[in-house]
């Protein structure tokens, strides 16, 4: 994917507190097998081959994230009070032509497998408008519904990660869309979606959990683990 015409660039969102986790920094400043959860996170997007890579942190951490990030030749950006404000603020760092793929990926995704990065990218690179990774929901799912609730039929749901891809020009357009419209999107796809795109969905992984609180970093040590056993 590397060696291709059309540049592969992406932003990684690092600028969340980490307070549901219990950290005493950045959740994405959390060390998995001894090594933070964003240099993991960059080191999966590389693996993928993304080239360029802007990566938004909290404004009180800036020389932290430097530090570890040291070497690896990504640019550091303050993030915004929402996710959907350090994406848009990602987006404009990024020095790539209009028509570059680029990937919108949480850094609590670290362990990302190489084969979603580029499942992603090559997705658009194909034609799609936008492409994210989703895998099948496992728990039984209801839907509140006045004083009760529903089952809803968990065949036809689908849980969504990262990264989640498109142009450069086109996300640029969509979150300027939904930033003049005053939308709040829980992820990129929902503002391509506001600005008319159609989505496609790729096959996402297991492994790309998102680490939110501890029970998350225990089971992403145990795939870490286990990557290492085989």
């Amino acid at each position: 994917m590397s060696d291709s015409v059309v540049p592969v660039v992406a932003v990684v969102v690092a600028a969340g507190s980490g307070s549901r986790l219990g950290a005493a920094v950045p959740k994405a400043l959390v060390e998995l097998g001894g090594v933070p959860l964003v240099v993991r996170a960059v080191d999966a997007l590389r693996a993928g081959g993304v080239s360029d890579i802007v990566v938004t942190v909290p404004a009180t951490h800036l020389s932290a994230f430097a530090d570890a990030l040291d070497g690896w030749g990504a640019l550091l950006v303050t993030g915004g009070s929402t996710r959907q404000e350090s994406v848009r603020l990602g987006l404009a760092a990024l020095q790539a032509p209009d028509d570059a793929v680029v990937l919108v990926h949480d850094a609590a995704r670290a362990l990302v497998p190489t084969q979603v990065v580029r499942r992603v990218a090559e997705a658009v690179l194909g034609g799609a408008a936008a492409a994210v990774p989703v895998v099948g929901v496992n728990d039984s799912i209801r839907q509140i519904a006045g004083e009760g609730s529903v089952v809803v039929d968990r065949e036809r749901l689908r849980a969504v990660q990262t990264p989640q891809a498109a142009r450069l020009s086109v996300l640029r357009a969509a979150h300027e869309v939904v930033r003049t419209r005053g939308l709040a999107v829980t992820d990129d796809a929902a503002a391509c979606e506001h600005a008319g795109h159609r989505v496609t969905l790729v096959e996402g992984h297991r492994d790309a959990l998102k680490i939110t609180e501890p029970a998350d970093l225990a089971v992403a040590e145990l795939l870490l683990a286990a990557r290492s056993d085989t």
